[in-house]
């Protein structure tokens, strides 16, 4: 059994998968370790690896080290089932490269595009021969939201509405409507250009508000809310067995 473990920015998502397949699955507020000790205890976790786009938590890896046969710590040096291209890999979120594993593993051979949409909107390239070309990272839908009120005197700060019609009626529907949308013709923009030079590309959307896009885009798409755990645990396969 593998344990795999996504802290965000605001949320922590375990997952437990047996060979490739999730036997377990839940997203926390925050660390409980209790709650980490039964599911170790519960599924007979051997290997475990963590991936973490905050500051590093001693306390965490420190347990997870102690509690598992094998610990893996996911960074820029960790033996990749694919080649990055990246020319900074030290300053890639592991959030970004564990979702571009993920979707590779769920279609190799492919040209595929990432796109992660969280606190952050993410977009990653990875080409059909297992190249990753690196991506954008752009404002998500809440940040966009805060940005209008706080950069601006009289605009309210409003709660992210998923239904709102594609024009507003209202100041408030009309800043709703701007970044929703704004969002989604940016993610359609992406596509449609990255199509232009590779015709055949598949694209995966994941993330805490991919929920608010999915079904809004014109072009075909896959949405898969485990990306980064799927490539967690391609990961923590791979190095164990290249030992």
């Amino acid at each position: 059994m593998n344990l795999c473990i996504d802290e965000g920015n605001s949320s922590l998502k375990i997952a437990v998968f047996e060979g490739e397949s999730i036997v377990f699955s839940n997203t926390y507020n925050e660390i409980d370790f209790h709650e980490l000790s039964r599911i170790i205890k519960e599924f007979k976790i051997e290997y475990c690896i963590l991936s973490s786009v905050v500051e590093t938590n001693t306390l965490l890896i420190d347990f997870l080290i102690n509690n598992t046969e094998e610990f893996i710590n996911l960074t820029h040096t960790t033996l990749l089932p694919i080649a990055n291209n990246y020319k900074t890999p030290e300053t890639l979120g592991k959030d970004r490269l564990a979702a571009i594993v993920g979707a590779s593993t769920i279609l190799p051979a492919t040209d595929i595009l990432v796109i992660d949409a969280g606190t952050a909107i993410t977009y990653d390239f990875i080409d059909a021969s297992g190249k990753y070309h690196g991506g954008n990272i752009a404002p998500g839908i809440e940040m966009r939201l805060k940005s209008l009120h706080q950069f601006t005197q009289k605009l309210p700060l409003l709660p992210v509405n998923c239904d709102v019609e594609i024009l507003g009626s209202d100041t408030s529907s009309a800043i709703q409507a701007g970044v929703l949308y704004g969002i989604v013709f940016e993610i359609d923009g992406y596509i449609e250009r990255l199509m232009l030079k590779y015709p055949k590309l598949s694209v995966f959307l994941t993330g805490g508000s991919a929920v608010c896009f999915d079904n809004k885009l014109k072009n075909r798409i896959f949405a898969n809310k485990n990306l980064v755990v799927t490539g967690l645990n391609r990961i923590l396969k791979y190095n164990v067995q290249s030992r």
